[in-house]
C-alpha cells in the first residue's frame, strides 16, 4: 500500500522552528511529507537529511497524518525516488513560496516537490505540504477512487 505521510508535528531547536514557519506560511497544520511504499521504507527529500533519500520512519500517528495513494503509482515513485537518489535538498526554491521570482533548480528538491514529482503531478515545485496534501485528499473521492493519471 502506497501512502503519503505528512508531518504535524514540531521539532526541537531550529528544525521545530522551521516546522512552525512552514505551518503558518502555508496556513496549514503540515511542514512536511513523506511517501511510504509497501515495503515500509520512505522516501521524500529532507533538509536534514541532506536531500533526496529513502528511510525507515517510525511514524507516530499523532504526529503524522496519511492518504492512501493508488498502487499502481507504487512502481514509478520509487523509480523517481531511486533515479533521483543522493540529489541535494532545495532550500531556495523552497522559499519561493515566500519570496516571489525565485526560480525551480532542476537538480535539487524540497520535500512536497519530490513527492509531487514522483507521483507524476504536472508542476512538482508548486506543491508545498497544504497543497499537496489539499490536491491528495480533493482527488480521493471516498465512493469513486482515485482520479490520479493511470500509467
Amino acid at each position: 500500500m502506497l501512502r503519503a505521510a505528512f508531518y504535524k508535528g514540531t521539532h526541537a531547536g531550529l528544525p521545530g522552528l522551521y516546522n512552525r514557519l512552514v505551518r503558518w506560511w502555508c496556513k496549514s497544520a503540515y511542514s512536511h511529507v513523506e511517501l511510504i511504499f509497501a515495503n515500509g521504507l520512505a522516501a521524500s527529500s529532507s533538509y536534514m537529511d541532506g536531500g533526496v533519500r529513502f528511510k525507515a520512519i517510525d511514524f507516530d500517528p499523532v504526529r503524522w497524518d496519511f492518504v492512501e495513494l493508488p498502487g499502481y503509482l507504487e512502481e514509478a515513485a520509487w523509480a523517481w525516488y531511486a533515479s533521483h537518489l543522493g540529489q541535494p535538498y532545495d532550500l531556495l526554491g523552497n522559499l519561493h513560496f515566500v519570496v516571489g521570482g525565485i526560480g525551480d533548480d532542476k537538480r535539487k528538491w524540497f520535500c512536497s516537490e519530490s513527492v509531487a514529482a514522483a507521483l507524476g503531478l504536472p508542476d512538482p515545485w508548486r506543491y508545498d505540504p497544504a497543497t499537496l496534501y489539499s490536491t491528495l485528499t480533493f482527488l480521493q473521492p471516498a465512493s469513486a477512487g482515485f482520479l490520479l493519471p493511470t500509467p
